[in-house]
């Protein structure tokens, strides 16, 4: 049980980083714009901004912390930026191996 629990905050830390891009409101509003985007060609900023309610400034900083975890990315076109949703689902693949591990501890803990 003790390793597993030592796995387990190892799990945590490599996750931490996206969990607290995840975790915020606003970055959560961003996903769900780039999400609505059918056509898959990428949001700029201008369009964030409206979908969100932020300002310029504000949704650009959460577009750097958002694409530091891997979540979205970009593409230019001459002096416009689109962004998108990443399709590197390292993270989320590790963020559901921490959970899976959190729900055996639990279930072995259930059964003593």
């Amino acid at each position: 049980m003790s390793s597993d629990l030592t796995n387990l905050k190892q799990e945590f830390t490599k996750v931490s980083d996206f969990l607290i891009a995840l975790g915020d409101e606003k970055r959560q509003a961003i996903i769900i714009a780039l999400l609505q985007d059918k056509a898959c060609e990428g949001l700029r900023v201008n369009d964030l901004t409206t979908a969100t309610n932020l300002s310029r400034p504000a949704v650009s900083h959460h577009l750097k912390i958002l694409k530091q975890a891997n979540l979205i990315d970009y593409r230019q076109e001459g002096t416009k930026n689109y962004y998108y949703l990443s399709h590197d689902t390292t993270e989320i693949d590790k963020l559901q191996a921490l959970l899976s591990h959190v729900s055996q501890i639990i279930e072995k803990a259930g059964r003593k």
